[in-house]
């Protein structure tokens, strides 16, 4: 059975009404679209520990900086709603911009000292535009649970910070990182790479592992990584141990593939 579609905050908040008056627990699962297999174990997740589940789909432009790819972020609702039906999602929810941000729209959500850090260094705004819609889909959808990919690590992390520090009542649930069999981090933008590009992605990974190992022996982590991508085609980013994320501390980095920018972590 497909899930129901849904296309205003009204809508969702009457189906979420109508399943908590029969007193049936609310998972969520917050994405921009463009869904594999990554999504479906996130609705796979929150359909095990609840009773009915809603996943989100909506490009959010607050996230996007000016020379970003908001423009060609791939849109694919139909596929979308199809896989996360079979993953076990009732609903989905694709608002549109104007319904998420209507004419007037002025108030955002910002982590102060976690947001402007690894990723947030190299693109200003981009979690002040994550937290901003996080937290409005929080309030329409009004969830139990909501489910993040460890990939995005800094990002589950600001959310986490988030719903305590503003006492919001959903329990944020890490999902680890889902991975092809190279080792490759499945992300909706590996849809931008070559086949050469594809064949060349899984070094990130392994740098990572590389960074990990340096950090074992006390070595330089940073500079590890970096000579771990050499002559593979990746431009380093950045590298990082993140240890203001929490423990254990988090090898981060992320690396440019022609233009499309690949995000990986490690534990440490």
């Amino acid at each position: 059975m497909s899930a129901s579609l849904l296309r205003t905050k009204a809508a969702v908040g009457r189906l979420v009404d109508g399943w908590r008056k029969k007193g049936l627990s609310v998972g969520f699962v917050p994405t921009m679209g463009a869904l594999h297999s990554g999504h479906a174990a996130l609705v796979h997740r929150a359909a095990k520990d609840c009773d009915r589940v809603v996943v989100s789909v909506f490009v959010n432009p607050m996230q996007f900086g000016p020379n970003e790819d908001y423009g060609r972020y791939p849109r694919a609702l139909p596929n979308d709603r199809t896989l996360v039906s079979a993953a076990g999602a009732d609903a989905v929810y694709a608002p549109n911009v104007d319904e998420m941000y209507p004419r007037g729209f002025r108030t955002h959500v910002e982590v102060e000292g976690l947001s402007d850090l690894y990723c947030g260094h190299y693109r200003p705004g981009h979690f002040r535009g994550v937290a901003t819609v996080v937290l409005k889909l929080f309030n329409q959808v009004r969830p139990d649970k909501a489910y993040f990919g460890e990939k995005d690590y800094q990002q589950v992390v600001i959310l986490e910070t988030m719903t305590r520090d503003l006492d919001v009542p959903v329990q944020i649930v890490r999902v680890p990182t889902v991975r092809e069999a190279d080792g490759l981090a499945l992300s909706s933008r590996n849809a931008y790479l070559t086949p050469d590009q594809r064949t060349a992605a899984p070094a990130l990974r392994k740098a990572l592992l590389a960074g990990r190992s340096a950090a074992r022996r006390r070595a330089p982590v940073a500079a590890a990584v970096k000579r771990a991508l050499a002559g593979t085609g990746l431009k380093l980013q950045y590298a990082a141990v993140a240890r203001e994320l929490g423990l254990p501390p988090r090898l981060l980095a992320a690396a440019y593939l022609g233009k499309t920018r690949l995000i990986d972590n490690i534990s440490l």
